[in-house]
């Protein structure tokens, strides 16, 4: 009798009033049974995170220290050539880490980007980064 309990769930009512509508109540799903796993809240969220968003955040990092494109806190344009060469760096070393463990799609990506700010570092110092 108390597996029959557990695997049903319960109904939850909030009470409370919505600024939008002072008269609805909104009721909360039920609670998952036992044998449904638990999603992580990101992806509840909609917001996912891959390794395409990982190597499209760094390649963001090094265009702005490049000076390619304004710093999203400030505004300004600003050159951080060594921080713009970590930031390559860590891609290629991403590279070697995720070797055989990207998709077809993440690997094209990944070079991509790693050309492109190889390319736009020689430009900016006329010295190839490390690495």
């Amino acid at each position: 009798m108390a597996q029959d309990s557990a695997t049903e769930g319960f109904k939850v009512t909030d009470r409370r009033l919505r600024a939008d509508d002072n008269q609805t109540r909104v009721e909360a799903p039920t609670a998952r049974s036992a044998e449904q796993p638990h999603e992580p809240r990101s992806a509840e969220l909609g917001s996912a995170k891959t390794l395409a968003g990982l190597f499209i955040m760094l390649a963001t990092s090094a265009l702005v220290a490049l000076g390619e494109s304004p710093d999203p806190l400030t505004g300004r344009v600003q050159k951080d050539l060594a921080q713009a060469s970590e930031a390559i760096d860590i891609l290629v070393l991403l590279r070697e880490k995720t070797q055989g463990n990207r998709t077809p799609e993440e690997s094209d990506l990944l070079e991509q980007i790693i050309y492109d700010l190889q390319l736009r570092f020689v430009r900016a110092t006329g010295v190839p980064p490390s690495g």
